[in-house]
């Protein structure tokens, strides 16, 4: 007789909305898509941004009221989902994010039993582990498994002598298209939201150097954020033109305006391991970016694209014309970025996923084995 196939592994992905434009919520809703219709797991989503019903919803638009609104319906909500899954899959930022979305995730996990896998994101993990001793013996003592993806954050969690899995972030290399640049045009593009790590003050200051030597140059910012006012008045006070703002874009149409420009820029002082430089690479783009976080686990300088220091903006603007100047080197730039997309797609990524949530559930069932078992009744 044939074996009956096993059902299924229930995850619960714990995880912004794309209510949240932002790289985790994007991440989130990439790995649902690729586990739709998979024989192998049955995934959902538990937003850390529940929406409440009416009347109550009228209070997201304060600030502090938000905040107790979406936490008394996302207490309730974690209770209620994490019951029917095998593995609880936490997405993961720093401070009070930590705080409020993924700590209450692993806390109703463990008082359900419920395996947890805590997938940790944020380039600022080096001061707020530093900063956080919540932080540390939550990713120490209270999770199954953790799990990032880069290099670079498995070395910064190892040096608090924290273990972690490497899980790449996926892109959907079918929704960019790859287009070799020639002629390389001045079209510079930067997809960064406009928050204080990013430090998009920084792109403005290089294109102004780079507007300098080519007139035509322009550049399209998209995102949004707390700076975009002084972002705005500084495109005034440096006289640049040619600069677009088109706001936040929703994931599914992001691909045509890395279509439409030649050279991505990013210019951060803190990150991890940015899809926005993927999504460049799989459309065919040469990239400039600081040498951060993991962006060099990424990105090699003088192979994938080119590196400067952080809040450089001399040599940014060096490199964005140095590909400018010899358009030859930034498409073999392109092309190498380009082939270097493989480990990022879904169905290598969805491997390393299987083995993780595997192993969680290896190491709770060991645990409860290896439980003392209670002193009999005389």
């Amino acid at each position: 007789m044939c074996a009956a196939p096993k059902p299924p592994l229930r995850v619960a992905i714990v995880a912004a909305s794309l209510r949240i434009l932002g790289g985790q919520a994007v991440q989130a809703q990439r790995m649902l898509d690729g586990w739709q219709d998979d024989p192998d797991v049955q995934a959902w989503l538990i937003p850390v941004n529940p929406v409440p019903p009416r009347p109550f919803d009228a209070l997201l638009g304060i600030k502090f009221l938000r905040t107790l609104a979406t936490e008394a319906w996302y207490w309730p909500l974690l209770f209620r989902e994490l019951r029917r899954a095998d593995v609880v899959h936490v997405f993961s930022a720093s401070y009070t994010s930590f705080l409020l979305a993924p700590l209450p995730a692993v806390l109703v996990a463990k008082i359900l039993g419920r395996p947890v896998v805590l997938n940790y994101h944020s380039g600022e993990a080096p001061d707020h582990l530093r900063r956080s001793a919540l932080a540390r013996r939550v990713l120490k003592s209270w999770v199954d498994l953790n799990a990032v993806p880069s290099p670079f954050l498995r070395d910064v969690l190892a040096s608090f002598e924290i273990p972690a899995h490497v899980v790449a972030n996926t892109i959907d290399l079918r929704q960019f298209r790859y287009r070799v640049r020639d002629p390389l045009r001045p079209r510079l593009l930067s997809t960064r939201n406009f928050e204080p790590l990013y430090n998009v003050a920084c792109v403005l200051r290089a294109f102004a150097r780079i507007q300098a030597r080519w007139p035509d140059a322009s550049l399209t910012l998209v995102g949004g954020g707390s700076q975009e006012h002084a972002l705005r008045t500084q495109v005034e006070a440096l006289a640049l033109r040619h600069v677009t703002f088109t706001g936040r874009v929703a994931p599914a149409d992001i691909a045509r305006y890395y279509d439409d420009a030649d050279i991505y820029l990013q210019t951060p002082s803190i990150d991890n391991m940015p899809l926005s430089v993927l999504e460049a690479f799989a459309s065919g783009m040469a990239v400039v970016s600081t040498r951060v976080g993991g962006v060099p686990s990424i990105l090699t300088d003088g192979v994938h694209g080119l590196l400067a220091p952080d809040d450089d903006d001399a040599t940014v603007a060096t490199q964005v014309m140095k590909l400018l100047d010899d358009p030859g080197y930034a498409r073999r730039l392109a092309a190498a970025a380009h082939e270097s997309c493989a480990p990022y797609a879904w169905p290598v990524v969805r491997e390393g996923w299987l083995a993780v949530y595997r192993a969680a559930l290896e190491r709770r069932a060991t645990v409860s084995c290896a439980a003392p078992a209670p002193p009999e009744s005389a």
